[in-house]
């Protein structure tokens, strides 16, 4: 929103990915530009981007730190991210590259239930949401035109329902209830405590009626993206569509 993005996540290739966006024409997600992120939970497919998210835009021109927001856990892993490539910020700090001083920075904020961020174009909300023992959130952005909410990983539960009711666009994880089934039972039990099912997703769909159902986090497990689809639109007649890298919404 006014050529300011907001990440949320920071899994493998995020900056490849934003660059992509960018040559696209979406010239808000220009590589300087990536300085604030809302992290949902530690897991490594959503954190392993994170030196990448440190290091290239800043390399590129990110004159100033890079600001996270996420659950507890998130000020160790940034400790350790920042000492593991301490040597590369000295040196491009300190040698020919003459790299500015603040862009290789983080400011990593440990959040709690409520408003977490806020500014001119946005206010951010962060929502408790139940993935496994993890510490995981949710979020809810307000814009002056839309609301758009984000799950995170979760099983179905009613604080994301309360957060995201009414919303423009609900963005939600999900796998395929018939791929489900040709699951190793040790793996079923893992997904049935993690994450949200196609038939349990139509369910809370219907109690938020959103304007727009995006999936996202798609677990397949051999049965086709239509057929995913297909499952929520048996049990939920709203609008909804399966999300791939560089889509516009």
């Amino acid at each position: 929103m006014n050529e300011t993005p907001y990440l949320i996540d920071f899994g493998p290739g995020i900056v490849r990915r934003a660059s992509a966006v960018f040559q696209k024409g979406i010239t808000a997600l220009e590589l300087p530009n990536l300085k604030r992120a809302f992290l949902t939970h530690l897991h490594s497919d959503h954190t392993a981007g994170y030196p990448d998210l440190l290091l290239t835009p800043w390399v590129l021109g990110r004159d100033k730190p890079l600001t996270v927001y996420g659950p507890r856990g998130l000020e160790h892993m940034t400790d350790h991210i920042l000492m593991a490539y301490q040597e590369d910020i000295l040196f491009r700090i300190n040698g020919l590259e003459g790299a500015n001083t603040l862009g290789g920075r983080i400011e990593a904020h440990e959040i709690e239930t409520g408003t977490v961020y806020q500014d001119r174009n946005i206010k951010v909300d962060a929502f408790p949401v139940e993935h496994g023992k993890w510490p995981a959130f949710g979020f809810r952005f307000t814009t002056p035109d839309r609301t758009i909410a984000i799950s995170g990983d979760t099983t179905p539960c009613d604080t994301l329902v309360e957060a995201a009711r009414g919303c423009d666009v609900l963005v939600h994880e999900v796998y395929s209830e018939q791929g489900f089934k040709h699951r190793p039972s040790d793996w079923q039990h893992y997904h049935r405590n993690m994450h949200t099912s196609t038939v349990e997703l139509a369910e809370i769909a219907n109690k938020v009626r959103p304007g727009l159902l995006v999936l996202y986090h798609q677990l397949f497990w051999g049965v086709p993206e239509e057929n995913l689809v297909q499952e929520i639109r048996d049990l939920y007649s709203g609008e909804v569509v399966s999300g791939k890298d560089l889509d516009v919404f």
